[in-house]
């Protein structure tokens, strides 16, 4: 016992202690009246907010039923809030022994049920969970801010997935875990239950919560975009709570000094000081013009100085330095020595003019080497820079562009892939069409040349010359089957037979090379080439003493060009296929060749080296014309079907047209590649050329050629053409057109031929 109640048995307090208990049964009472009053308002709160709720699925007479009975109330209206006494009143109540607590059912502890009616309805079986929650409810946290059941922290859930068991409440029990329902059994109750809306599964506690109205009703408002409290007024007026009585005078109340109404006794004194200088003349006044200076500078920033006639123009402003060049630049503007080795190989007009470095101080800093050179070229900079404005010519720019027919004008041209041709196993080098446009000829590095027809994909025959081929050419005559092959030092001219009989006989007769006795030592042809009969594939072997790069036939089908990149004065050759003769074309070849072409109606060759094309009359054996293409190095040329017209490829992705009856400089410079162009190519029939490229494309292009010579050539890019892969850093290295139709073939890296068509 206390104190208090050991004071009461000795009776020295029993005046004392009646009125004690007189206080707590007026508590009592008061404490009673409150709880019903906020039942009471709870109540007519929640029949509101059902009316209300925006995600109320039910109507309003299933709400009437699901009203709750009187006595009871909602959770949020639970023990934190209608079951909390003071301290004091606990101190009164455990001094009586009078306990609301224990089982009174107006006090509005729990869900307004004692202890024994728990036991009644539940049978006396209580589990550990329901024990838990009574831990729980005797807890001092406030309202929204309820410990949770389980006990285990911040721990994720996963920990006890293969437990019996969710953690531990606050008494240290397990809490098992509840008998999970199928899909079918959860959608069954949740059908069956209008209240189902309201319930949400608690994970962490294993339980499923039941959201009271008033908090069905506080989301609703959120929802809504109002305050989440329905007694919140957000337009409330304002209360000016500032006191303005006494406030309408300012700091210091003073009057204005007199000495602010009149004037300065000291401006005074120094403007009569000013006077007697003048009339002493002390201070005189110049009012002659000052005489302007006969010399001025060029680019003097004062605009007011006369100009002698010429309108002000401001001086070019110098390059302002950048990051690079600072004495201690970022390491990421440092460049690393492959960098720094790698500008060697570029061009001297593409390489950095400043490499940066770093230094620790700016007394580290050597002097600049080309600090007079850069000056001298900013002198020269503003010496030539001009100082007389001009009137601008508004000129619209859409005018200048040349007005370009339609592609849909100028079809047909290939715009579709239509055939794959499958067989070589390393990259296509090289392919050549038949004059019927039947068959179609390719080499590859895998060594082996292959027979094609055109429309129906088979491969007719096959040889294997055990090199990398490099060239193959297709006789121009269809009389004669003969396809001329490039392979290392030995140019193969074989038998196709693809024609009729007769000309498969004339074929063979022509290829049918009997040796002769040379009687004479020099002869050239015997010096140069060695011409044998090629038993294994059946046809003549000319033996080159350098590598063969390039074949060429001659319109006529008798003659063959060859060409030897390092062969130097004999490296072009022309073989004479009826006397089985060679012979070197009479003209010093300046520079490295790179490729041949003979006109299509007259005795002249072209002669392509990296840097220019030089064109021969073989006849009058003299140099025609030097055409100058202005690129890095040329790889392909073809010639127009009327011969005044010549294409050239370079390996900086340029495509240059040359007019040769109007100059020798290119008449267009088309740059449509990204890398190195591999072959160019001219329609024998229709207004087409194309070129193709490393970068797997092909592009085709419209090129009328006028028969009046003041018209010049008509330039349309039509088409381009994709579908090869890149291998090894090669894409499409040649193409072809076919001899009657608006159809293009192409070879490239990736082993593949293919045909596009219109």
């Amino acid at each position: 016992m206390g104190k208090r109640e050991r004071k009461v048995a000795n009776g020295s307090q029993k005046p004392k202690n009646e009125k004690e208990r007189k206080k707590v049964e007026i508590l009592k009472d008061k404490n009673i009246e409150g709880t019903l009053s906020r039942i009471k308002e709870a109540e007519e709160t929640a029949a509101e907010s059902s009316e209300d709720s925006p995600f109320d699925p039910v109507s309003d007479d299933a709400d009437d039923d699901e009203s709750l009975p009187e006595g009871e109330f909602t959770a949020s209206e639970s023990v934190s809030e209608l079951g909390q006494v003071s301290e004091d009143e606990d101190d009164i109540y455990s001094g009586d022994g009078d306990n609301p607590r224990a089982g009174s059912d107006d006090d509005g502890y729990g869900s307004g049920r004692s202890a024994s009616d728990d036991d009644n309805n539940d049978g006396g079986k209580l589990d550990e969970s329901e024990n838990s929650r009574e831990v729980l409810e005797e807890s001092d946290s406030s309202e929204d801010e309820v410990a949770p059941r389980n006990t285990i922290g911040d721990v994720p859930l996963k920990w006890y997935k293969d437990e019996e068991h969710i953690g531990y409440d606050l008494s240290g029990k397990k809490i098992k875990k509840k008998e999970r329902q199928s899909k079918l059994d959860s959608f069954l109750a949740s059908a069956d239950d209008s209240k189902n809306w309201r319930k949400i599964y608690d994970e962490y506690n294993d339980e499923e919560v039941e959201l009271t109205k008033a908090e069905t009703k506080l989301v609703s408002r959120l929802l809504k975009g109002k305050a989440p409290h329905a007694e919140f007024d957000p337009y409330a007026p304002y209360v000016d709570w500032f006191a303005w009585d006494g406030a309408k005078h300012p700091i210091s109340n003073a009057p204005e000094p007199k000495r602010r109404f009149i004037p300065s006794m000291s401006e005074r004194k120094m403007v009569l000081r000013y006077v007697r200088a003048i009339r002493k003349g002390l201070i005189k006044f110049n009012d002659k013009p000052k005489e302007e200076p006969r010399f001025y500078a060029l680019w003097d920033d004062d605009s007011t100085v006369d100009r002698q006639g010429l309108a002000y123009i401001p001086a070019p402003k110098p390059k302002l330095p950048g990051h690079d060049e600072s004495y201690n630049p970022s390491l990421e503007y440092i460049p690393t020595q492959e960098e720094v080795n790698s500008y060697q190989l570029m061009f001297e007009e593409d390489r950095p003019k400043l490499i940066p470095k770093q230094f620790k101080s700016l007394r580290g800093v050597p002097a600049y080497e080309k600090a007079v050179q850069e000056t001298f070229d900013r002198c020269l900079d503003l010496y030539l820079c001009p100082r007389v404005r001009k009137k601008r010519i508004n000129i619209d720019p859409e005018s200048l562009k040349p007005k370009l027919p339609s592609r849909k004008d100028l079809k047909p041209y290939p715009t579709t892939r239509y055939l794959e041709y499958k067989g070589h196993k390393g990259p296509v080098t090289s392919i050549s069409t038949e004059p019927t446009g039947q068959w179609i000829a390719s080499g590859s590095k895998d060594g082996t040349v292959r027979i094609w027809e055109v429309e129906s994909g088979r491969c007719l025959r096959i040889w294997d010359l055990g090199d990398a081929i490099e060239e193959v050419a297709l006789n121009p005559l269809p009389a004669l089957s003969i396809l001329a092959v490039a392979v290392g030092h030995d140019v193969f001219l074989l038998n196709t037979r693809v024609g009729n009989n007769e000309e498969q006989e004339n074929t063979e007769e022509l290829l049918h090379f009997e040796p002769q006795k040379t009687t004479n030592d020099n002869d050239i042809s015997a010096s140069i080439v060695d011409w044998c009969q090629d038993d294994k594939h059946g046809g003549i072997r000319l033996k080159h003493f350098k590598a063969v790069s390039k074949v060429e036939w001659h319109r006529k089908g008798d003659y063959l060009s060859t060409l030897a990149p390092s062969g130097e004065s004999r490296s072009v050759l022309i073989h004479q296929l009826s006397k089985k003769l060679t012979q070197r074309i009479p003209f010093k070849t300046k520079g490295i060749p790179v490729s041949t072409a003979f006109h299509p109606t007259r005795s002249i060759i072209f002669t392509a080296t990296k840097k220019n094309v030089r064109v021969y009359d073989l006849l009058k054996q003299k140099l025609v014309k030097k055409l100058d293409a202005g690129v890095r190095e040329i790889s392909s040329i073809s010639i127009h079907p009327a011969g005044d017209n010549v294409i050239v490829g370079s390996k900086d992705g340029k495509l240059c047209w040359f007019d040769m009856d109007l100059s020798s400089r290119p008449y267009k410079v088309l740059k449509c590649h990204s890398k190195d162009i591999t072959g160019v190519a001219y329609h024998r029939s229709y207004p087409l050329f194309a070129s193709c490229s490393d970068d797997c494309t092909a592009y085709v292009f419209h090129g009328m050629v006028y028969s009046d010579l003041n018209q010049n050539p008509l330039i349309v890019p039509l088409e381009i053409l994709r579908g090869h892969a890149s291998a090894d850093g090669r894409g499409v290295l040649d193409c072809k057109f076919h001899p009657r139709q608006p159809w293009l073939f192409t070879a490239g890296a990736d082993s593949l031929i293919k045909l596009y068509c219109h």
